[in-house]
């Protein structure tokens, strides 16, 4: 009962944890673009993964707001994840072509 409040305070660690990780992964390729000609991210590119960072993250913070057992956190979890990373491989390469 403990980890459920805790999961569903409002300031929890895993909330800057979660948009923390979210935030350090949309800056990977800005500081990747000051080392390598390899990585060539317009504004664009920027925008897209930070909408899908967002979604991701706030879909996950009403999964956990909605639902009591870790369980079902952990299929939504997974899930979310699940839909981000094809969106992002279908965006990257076109993998349902």
């Amino acid at each position: 009962m403990a980890d459920s409040m805790e999961m569903r305070g409002a300031g929890g660690s895993w909330r800057i944890a979660m948009w923390g990780g979210a935030a350090a992964l949309l800056a990977v390729p800005a500081v990747a673009m000051q080392f390598t000609r390899e990585v060539d991210w317009g504004p664009e590119d920027f925008i897209t993964m930070g909408a899908m960072l967002a979604a991701a993250c706030s879909a996950f913070e009403v999964a956990v707001r909605l639902t009591r057992n870790s369980t079902a956190r952990t299929l939504a979890g997974v899930a979310i994840l699940a839909v981000f990373l094809t969106v992002w491989a279908e965006l990257a390469v076109g993998i349902l072509d």
